[in-house]
């Protein structure tokens, strides 16, 4: 399992330039307004995006590897008796990915996600905002 943090950025550029120092790496995917850092080191899948006048956290996440290791983590967001979203197959952030969706403790979004692919030339969407109406 890895930690998955998502941000919107203002200055999409700059902010890969920084990232790319901080990580002393260059982004695994980049796309337009899109970065993905997949670190060892610590170990995260980092995301940036162009905000459209948006900046900061929007969203965190659990990256698995296996079906098993999704079912504990939905298992364990079903148990919180937060807003949920269950599994579901999607194409989103370049990639098809099987994900489900709770609303934090101080309102964040988190998403525990299995990735299959990242072949999609789109970006996708997934259901997440819906939280957001929760």
């Amino acid at each position: 399992m890895k930690l998955h943090v998502s941000m919107k950025v203002s200055d999409f550029e700059h902010a890969v330039e920084f990232y790319t120092r901080l990580f002393h790496q260059t982004p695994v995917i980049r796309k337009d307004g899109y970065a993905k850092w997949d670190v060892e080191d610590p170990a995260v899948n980092f995301v940036i995006e162009s905000g459209n006048g948006e900046e900061g956290v929007d969203h965190m996440g659990i990256q698995v590897e296996t079906g098993e290791e999704l079912n504990t983590i939905v298992d364990r967001m079903r148990g919180t008796d937060r807003p949920f979203l269950d599994t579901e197959k999607t194409h989103c952030c370049y990639a098809r990915q099987e994900k489900a969706w709770v609303k934090g403790m101080a309102g964040e979004r988190w998403e525990a996600f299995l990735t299959h692919s990242h072949d999609h030339e789109t970006y996708g969407e997934d259901r997440a905002h819906l939280l957001d109406k929760s």
